[in-house]
């Protein structure tokens, strides 16, 4: 059995001077998926580290359709909500249930694996009051990362900097504290997968919200790694791409309509010097570049029009 504190809320106090609240009041979501090795000890890591800094917090955590002891770990705990999927539907289904019953203004999510630092938490709790979305970023004194994993991911956040067209820190980790009124706008297009938070980033940068990076130390994760790395780089990518074209379409289709109109000058330089006659090569080349670059005015006009974010 655990000896956790309950979370402190406002129907435990009296009056608001009978006790001192550090801090904003916040809902942490913890997706959590077959992670019967971890999950108590990071949940009473949290209440410690919350319950001394006398927080006003709740837990929220999403069992994913575990198939190990998770559930059974999770059930008998009166210090969380728990909210269950009868299937597994992926990390990002998982936060966006979590995110949705928030009962506060402001979310924080964790991972249940113990690689993230519960003692920072709190700092990035403070530092969103002045923010829309603070990122722990890894890139603390202490960060084990698998080198196999270390390479895909340097050229996808390149990627991704050259379409939000800031620096990315830190693309895709899972220890974050955002705004739910910004971050719910999104919901309807992130992705149910791993790359949620790959997607919630770039939407935040393209959409010009105010989003910082606190450096963190990331840790051995407790069990099993759920990461495939060849499936979720390929799916990375297309997530990037997908997000590029949703938020930022210009700096996705211009470069290619680019690319065709330079391939049209080079082959009218042919045309001209060496074949002495205009081709259809020349044609074909100039005209597309032409309608991919008319097709991304629009769709950048589009998606400015509709007001959606």
């Amino acid at each position: 059995m655990h000896n956790s504190p309950p979370p402190i809320s406002i129907s435990q106090t009296d009056s608001a001077t009978d006790l001192a609240i550090a801090g904003p009041s916040f809902s942490l979501v913890i997706p959590v998926y077959n992670e019967e090795e971890g999950v108590a000890q990071t949940l009473d890591d949290l209440h410690n580290v919350l319950g001394a800094a006398r927080c006003q917090y709740e837990i929220v955590v999403v069992d994913d359709g575990s198939r190990d002891r998770t559930a059974e770990i999770l059930k008998p705990r009166s210090d969380i909500r728990l909210i269950q999927h009868d299937r597994n539907r992926g990390y990002g289904a998982a936060l966006k249930t979590g995110i949705s019953r928030a009962k506060y203004p402001l979310v924080a999510i964790t991972d249940a694996d113990s690689t993230y630092p519960s003692d920072r938490l709190l700092e990035l709790v403070e530092l969103a009051e002045d923010a829309d979305m603070v990122v722990g970023a890894r890139t603390g004194e202490n960060v084990t990362y698998s080198t196999l994993r270390k390479i895909p991911k340097f050229f996808l956040v390149r990627f991704a900097e050259w379409i939000a067209k800031r620096p990315i820190p830190d693309l895709n980790s899972g220890m974050r504290v955002f705004r739910k009124s910004a971050v719910t706008r999104f919901l309807s297009v992130l992705p149910d997968t791993f790359s949620f938070t790959t997607t919630i980033t770039l939407a935040m940068l393209t959409n010009n919200y105010v989003v910082r990076y606190q450096p963190i130390d990331y840790f051995h994760r407790a069990g099993r790694s759920k990461i495939r790395p060849i499936r979720d780089t390929l799916l990375f990518i297309q997530l990037i791409l997908r997000t590029g074209v949703y938020f930022a379409p210009l700096r996705i289709f211009l470069p290619i309509a680019g690319v065709f109109f330079l391939g049209s000058l080079a082959s009218l330089w042919v045309d001209l010097f060496i074949a002495r006659d205009l081709t259809e090569s020349t044609l074909i080349l100039f005209v597309t570049s032409i309608q991919i670059g008319i097709f991304a005015l629009l769709a950048d006009m589009i998606d400015k029009r509709t007001g959606r974010f």
